[in-house]
């Protein structure tokens, strides 16, 4: 393969329902990609270099042995990086590809030029596009489901828990219906597996994906509370109510799994009534475990964001784990989200122009 750099772009990604329920065996959620990128670049190179523009962090050596990757810097903002890479060189080496040396550098636009942070999923994004460079140049006849299941895997090595759907969103692009691995069975699969490639090629029994398509006629506006969130904080507080009230956490889950089925059913459907009636019910469900587990899922922010939603038309709540970041919107014309986002620039939200993206890692013609 000709030494010429290559880029690949993979797309950030909110999520639309089913947050928090997804933790749990068979629940489903659904996830959108959208059209803000990261990118990174790989080409072979006289050393191992890596590059993270965001960080102003340019070619820093790294080094592979024994399945050790190593970077040579104590920055914490590469823990993922490293793992990413090292997940990739060790399928590459069980496959027997080998690589030489080679240069990788990763820009991302999930986040605002000024530094705020809008909950995208850049952790989940950078990884997602660091395996698909790595993958594209050494081993290109690779799927999108070994793409999933490596950045996965580095992605849960690192952080421990998460759902793995905005890995999904990254991967695949698009609107997904997903149910989750389950970290926990990943990281006992992880520990009993003879090879990576094993792993990674064998079925991962509680994993469920499958594209969706949203009605033409609805239109999806994303709004910018200006107050970031912590995910990881807000599911381990949410949590706590699993163990302190059983039964108000099933309750929860019973109410996320019928707000989802009835939003897919409005998709599959093409009703926009039942698909507004979906996400009405997800917010209300969200609203009531968050008051229960004393965490504000919907701040005040957020809940005029949704409020503002159904008067205008549609139906809007809050994506992910709330407490902050953005919240969503679904309305019925373009005429009705043109004057939502009005009016929500009045209340204190900013409309961000974020659209769905179609496509998922895939080299960049940048």
């Amino acid at each position: 393969m000709p030494n010429t750099p290559m880029t690949i772009k993979v797309p950030g990604k909110l999520m639309i329902a089913g947050e928090f329920a997804v933790l749990e065996p068979h629940h489903q959620l659904v996830v959108m990609a959208v059209d803000r990128y990261v990118y990174t670049t790989i080409e072979e190179s006289n050393q191992n270099y890596v590059s993270l523009h965001d960080f102003q962090l340019i070619d820093l050596n790294w080094d592979y042995e024994n399945g050790k990757l190593t970077i040579h810097t104590d920055h914490p903002k590469t823990v993922f990086v490293q793992e990413a890479m090292r997940i990739a060189m060790v399928y590459l080496h069980e496959k027997n590809i080998q690589p030489g040396p080679f240069a990788i550098s990763v820009k991302s636009e999930l986040d605002d030029a000024s530094g705020k942070k809008y909950g995208l999923g850049s952790s989940a994004a950078v990884v997602t596009s660091i395996i698909s460079a790595i993958l594209t140049k050494y081993f290109p006849t690779y799927t999108k489901e070994l793409l999933f299941k490596l950045a996965a895997l580095a992605h849960v090595n690192v952080q421990g828990n998460g759902s793995g759907a905005d890995i999904a969103a990254s991967a695949y692009g698009g609107f997904l219906q997903y149910a989750s691995f389950q970290a926990g069975w990943l990281k006992a699969a992880s520990k009993e597996a003879k090879s990576l490639s094993g792993l990674v090629e064998g079925e991962w029994e509680y994993l469920s994906l499958q594209p969706l398509r949203i009605p033409n006629n609805v239109y999806v506006c994303v709004g910018w509370t200006g107050k970031p969130a912590s995910t990881a904080k807000l599911v381990d507080e949410l949590m706590k109510l699993k163990d302190t009230d059983p039964a108000a956490y099933q309750t929860f889950l019973d109410a996320s799994e019928k707000a989802v089925y009835t939003f897919l059913k409005g998709v599959n459907e093409s009703n926009t009534d039942l698909l507004f009636e979906g996400v009405k019910r997800n917010r209300a469900a969200l609203a009531r475990v968050g008051n229960q587990a004393n965490v504000a899922i919907e701040t005040p922010l957020l809940r005029t964001l949704c409020d503002l939603a159904e008067e205008y038309g549609g139906a809007g709540k809050s994506s992910g784990a709330g407490g902050g970041d953005c919240g969503i919107a679904f309305m019925p014309s373009k005429e009705q989200a043109d004057e939502l986002m009005e009016a929500w620039e009045k209340a204190g939200i900013t409309p961000l122009t974020i659209k769905p993206s179609s496509i998922g890692a895939s080299i960049s013609e940048l």
